[in-house]
C-alpha cells in the first residue's frame, strides 16, 4: 500500500476547482495508485526524471496530476492541470521538477 501526500496547497488549488464527477473519478484514480501493486499505464506513467503522471479521463477531459516518489511508497502529489493537447505541455513538466526540488529543499 501506498500513501499519497500533496506537497503544499498545489494539488487542492487544482482539486477543489474540479466537478463532483470530476472529483469521484480523480478519489478513484489515486485509491488505484495506493492499493494495486502494479499500477497500469493507463492510470500511472513514468515521463521523466523520477517524475510520474497520474492519468485522469472523465467524459472527453483528460487531466493530469504530477507526481513523485520519495521513501519508496510515499507518493508526493505536485500539481494537476487539465490536458487540451496531444502531446504534454513542457513548461508542465519543467514545473514538475522544480516543485520536486523545493520539496527536498524543504525536507
Amino acid at each position: 500500500m501506498r500513501k499519497l501526500e500533496p506537497f503544499r496547497d498545489y494539488f487542492w488549488e487544482f482539486y477543489n476547482n474540479q466537478s463532483k464527477s470530476v472529483k469521484t473519478k480523480i478519489d478513484y484514480v489515486l485509491h488505484i495508485v495506493m492499493t494495486v501493486e502494479i499500477i497500469p499505464q493507463k492510470f500511472f506513467k513514468h515521463i521523466e526524471d523520477g517524475i510520474y503522471e497520474i492519468r485522469i479521463k472523465s467524459g472527453s477531459d483528460i487531466y493530469r496530476l504530477f507526481s513523485f516518489f520519495d521513501e519508496g511508497k510515499l507518493v508526493i502529489l505536485l500539481h494537476g492541470f487539465t490536458k487540451k493537447s496531444q502531446k504534454l505541455p513542457r513548461k508542465e513538466i519543467v514545473r514538475a521538477i522544480r516543485l520536486r526540488r523545493e520539496y527536498y529543499e524543504n525536507k
